[in-house]
């Protein structure tokens, strides 16, 4: 199996890293400030900012979706079902990784 260099990046993490410079035989391999790891968005500050910004325009989308003329009945026993099974979960998602003991957004 070929190893695509191309497709390294190095995250620095912490404040006050110095930021050497890396390389895989003669190239370098270039910097990322965010990167996506088991599903997961990290920047280098270890803020999940990025990741929750996700799951919010992800729910928004499903929310607009279920708001619209598409579903058929706008009942709440209809609507309940639709957004517990298709939004909650996006939500949960995103607070796990923030505080996993209590599911909140701070600790």
């Amino acid at each position: 199996m070929k190893f695509n260099k191309a497709k390294c990046k190095v995250l620095y993490l912490g404040w006050g890293n110095p930021q050497h410079p890396y390389r895989l035989e003669d190239e370098g391999i270039e910097s990322s400030p965010v990167e996506k790891d088991l599903g997961i968005l990290v920047d280098e500050k270890l803020d999940m900012s990025h990741q929750c910004a996700l799951a919010a325009q992800k729910t928004n989308r499903i929310l607009g979706c279920i708001k619209s003329n598409d579903v058929a009945s706008r009942s709440r026993k209809v609507i309940l079902p639709l957004y517990s099974a298709l939004v909650t979960p996006h939500l949960e998602y995103s607070v796990q990784p923030q505080c996993p003991q209590y599911k909140t957004w701070s600790c």
